[in-house]
């Protein structure tokens, strides 16, 4: 869900459910919602809230001007059909924290405005799964969190340590973060942090420290992702930070493989996990598909390849050989992985019999080379590298590569155009492993 119009604040309707109870009141888009049971909706959280009643009366105000009134009865917690233009409902708020390790102050100029925009809004944690710092909450607003019982809430934790937290986040409230974390714990909300782990900064010591203090509230914080901070070659008047290697993400596995085995035995629970990336780096085997608990922190990486991997096996026990027309192709992919879909595409090739299959890594020019995740990929990276392939039939990128719903690269060169460039077509596939092969299936029939 992309965030719209995030300077609009009136609670404009933009489409309207088909069959839904606002279909069948006759509501439009382009009717403003004024109200619920007599309570002005202030943003999305109070609409949420507000809308599970078995009772309501709307006040709606028609384009023309005109307001409705309208009574509702339904089941509880039953929604009405309505989409907003702006699903906020609210300008959505701008992250006020300077991180050191702050990804969109390492971006390139003249990218699309959208990129520059750094939110850090709880209700983003809510309705979208986004991992929020908490600096820019006032007591009120925790106490709406608790009274409204939002959950779960993602939170970037990075270190416990209250004078290191205001160090690396540059804000003088980062310091706060633990203490507003028992009063989630003490409202007993479902909670899943994430550390942003920076060399020689909050590793080591600090690290053992935040995930123990962390796991005294293992009965609401369900999980911890640890993930690499990402360093691009625009980092001008920014703080020098090492990126990960070979020898330190090895470090970083062996510890959280030793917390693992100590929460296991304490709660039943790995409750720490180390992204892919770490596992890349080192070049260690990733973990079995079940240590991974049910994959709680997907979204950050965290077992995305032992998933994809796991599809990618079912899915071809499911089918005889295919021997279908004859045609070369590559996948592409970040160099982090390249390794790991060679291994992918041998177990492919075994029952893909007439194809010639390529991995291509894409060394990551526009970010800098120390940029090496498939999903940061940019258009003109992918057409200049992939012109030197020759007799290519069809092209296969994850569909990561695309912004949200749209296909264009980040650096705005269309899908379309890329295709146009290298004259091949290209597939974008979802990073799953059946629709993976059910895409190889149609490209080679």
């Amino acid at each position: 869900m992309e965030i719209k119009n995030i300077k609009e604040s009136r609670n404009l309707i933009e489409d309207i459910i088909k069959g839904s109870i606002a279909d069948e009141l006759g509501l439009e888009t382009g009717d403003t919602l004024l109200s619920i049971n007599g309570t002005t909706v202030m943003d999305i959280i109070d609409y949420k809230y507000l809308i599970s009643d078995d009772f309501l009366i709307l006040e709606i105000q028609k384009p023309s001007g005109e307001v409705w009134e309208l009574e509702i009865e339904k089941d509880y917690n039953e929604d009405i059909g309505i989409v907003f233009t702006n699903p906020l409902i609210d300008r959505a708020k701008i992250c006020k924290n300077k991180c050191m390790f702050c990804f969109i102050d390492q971006l390139p100029p003249n990218m699309r405005e959208t990129l520059y925009f750094k939110d850090d809004d709880s209700r983003l944690s809510f309705l979208q799964g986004n991992f929020i710092t908490l600096t820019n909450m006032s007591d009120e607003e925790i106490d709406r969190i608790i009274k409204y019982r939002l959950s779960p809430i993602n939170v970037s934790v990075h270190t416990t340590n209250p004078d290191l937290r205001v160090k690396m986040l540059k804000n003088k409230n980062a310091g706060k973060v633990y203490e507003i974390l028992k009063k989630f714990h003490q409202a007993n909300l479902e909670i899943n942090c994430q550390i942003v782990l920076v060399p020689s900064v909050n590793d080591g010591v600090e690290l053992e420290n935040t995930i123990e203090d962390l796991y005294k509230l293992n009965s609401t914080i369900h999980s911890v992702a640890i993930v690499p901070v990402g360093i691009t070659k625009y980092r001008n008047n920014l703080e020098e930070i090492k990126p990960f290697n070979k020898e330190t993400a090895t470090e970083l596995i062996k510890t959280v493989n030793s917390m693992q085995e100590k929460y296991l035995i304490r709660m039943g629970s790995r409750f720490v996990f180390a992204s892919d990336e770490f596992y890349c780096l080192s070049q260690i085997e990733l973990p079995s598909y079940n240590s991974y608990e049910g994959f709680p922190q997907f979204e950050n990486g965290v077992g995305l390849m032992k998933s994809f991997e796991y599809e990618i096996e079912n899915a071809l026990s499911k089918i005889d050989k295919i021997n279908g027309t004859k045609r070369s192709i590559a996948i592409v992919t970040g160099t982090l992985a390249f390794d790991y879909m060679k291994n992918i595409v041998s177990k492919i090739k075994l029952k893909f019999k007439n194809l010639d299959i390529k991995v291509v890594p894409i060394i990551n020019n526009f970010f800098g080379d120390t940029i090496t995740v498939s999903g940061l990929i940019t258009g003109n990276d992918l057409v200049s590298q992939l012109k030197g392939h020759k007799n290519l039939d069809l092209i296969y990128i994850p569909n990561s590569m695309l912004k949200n719903g749209e296909d264009i690269f980040l650096d705005d060169l269309s899908l379309k155009e890329a295709i146009e460039i290298l004259g091949i077509e290209i597939i974008a596939c979802p990073v799953d492993g059946h629709k993976f092969i059910e895409a190889l299936e149609l490209g080679v029939n």
